[in-house]
């Protein structure tokens, strides 16, 4: 009986979790009402939408398993189930087109137990894991199969809303670029071709554009200390810009130019407008808010003010919610947790 709770408990941890509960914006947050928190502890983000708005994916980090996993929800938080094999480090959730299916990013099969842990002596660095395989699962985590796997890292992976194509970064080339493929894993063809991380790339709405992040390589000594980093699978995040491109990697063009950490755009519906998070403006650099700007850099404008972390923010569909990741709130501090608001939108 001890024996059968605790397999229950590992197969979903977050049984004892409400299914949401409201909680209130700050006094400046105009744009975003009705927030409600969908997780209630440890590590939790990535927390993107189905095409249908009614389901969310994410990934998290719980007790029983060994590294970050990936879960699935009702869009009120309810029905909260692992898809993920419960093994490795997962990553780079999305839902396919056809509501049918996930897929993910996992070290699974190279390497069943935790990632290895950064080297702090580097400062602030992200690491580029070369376990990283991309898998697809069906809708309840069954049928896990690979879909593509290099010698190198494959991860954050989006896909067109159309189900055309998907697009991911890997560096099993050389450099980190965006690349973009068929839905199986075929005809993989390269985005990005500049030396430096190329990374994040999220597909809009209609399916027509890319918004992503790039790193700033200024001289041959950022390139130096780029490659350097790269030989470690580390990449130093301190510096991306945000930028946007057509979905066949024509017409680069550069959105922000705030010389800080800006990462995980995503274009509003109507196409005109990105959401991303930002240290923007915090001369320390730790604290992340969502910001708002338009596809040409003009019209800056800041979402959240709560002083913690807010991050990985996605539109729905019909651009009336918003769902993103936040420390507001956590019941310990540095908890991660997934938020759902309305957004209230400033164009209306």
């Amino acid at each position: 009986m001890i024996v059968s709770l605790l397999i229950v408990a590992q197969a979903n941890p977050m049984a004892h979790w409400p299914a949401s509960k409201p909680v209130a914006p700050h006094r400046r947050e105009s744009m975003l009402s009705n927030i409600r928190q969908l997780t209630f502890g440890g590590q939790n983000a990535e927390a993107y939408w189905d095409t249908t708005g009614t389901k969310i994916i994410f990934q998290s980090r719980q007790p029983g398993f060994p590294d970050e996993q990936i879960f699935t929800m009702n869009a009120d938080g309810t029905n909260k189930r692992l898809v993920s094999t419960g093994h490795g480090r997962c990553t780079c959730s999305y839902f396919t087109p056809d509501g049918k299916g996930v897929v993910f990013s996992s070290t699974h099969e190279k390497n069943k137990g935790a990632q290895k842990p950064l080297d702090m002596s580097k400062g602030y660095v992200w690491m580029v894991n070369p376990e990283f395989s991309l898998y697809r699962a069906d809708l309840d985590g069954s049928n896990v199969r690979p879909l593509l796997t290099r010698n190198g890292y494959i991860a954050e992976t989006t896909i067109s809303p159309d189900g055309s194509f998907m697009t991911f970064t890997g560096d099993f080339e050389g450099d980190i670029e965006i690349y973009r493929s068929d839905l199986n894993g075929k005809n993989v063809r390269k985005l990005t071709d500049d030396v430096g991380y190329d990374g994040g790339p999220f597909v809009s709405w209609d399916g027509k554009k890319i918004v992503y992040r790039r790193d700033t390589i200024a001289s041959n000594d950022d390139i130096a200390k780029f490659r350097e980093l790269h030989k470690e699978h580390l990449v130093r995040p301190s510096k991306l810009e945000i930028w946007i491109m057509d979905s066949n990697g024509s017409n680069k063009q550069k959105v922000t130019n705030l010389g800080c950490a800006s990462f995980a755009p995503f274009l509003h519906p109507d196409g005109k407008r990105i959401i991303f998070s930002s240290n923007y403006g915090d001369p320390r650099g730790r604290e992340f808010d969502l910001f708002l700007i338009n596809v040409d850099g003009t019209g800056l404008r800041r979402v959240t003010y709560t002083g913690d972390f807010d991050g990985f923010p996605m539109f729905s569909r019909d651009g009336k919610k918003l769902v993103f990741a936040s420390n507001r709130y956590g019941s310990v501090r540095g908890e991660t947790n997934i938020f759902v608001a309305d957004f209230i939108d400033p164009a209306n």
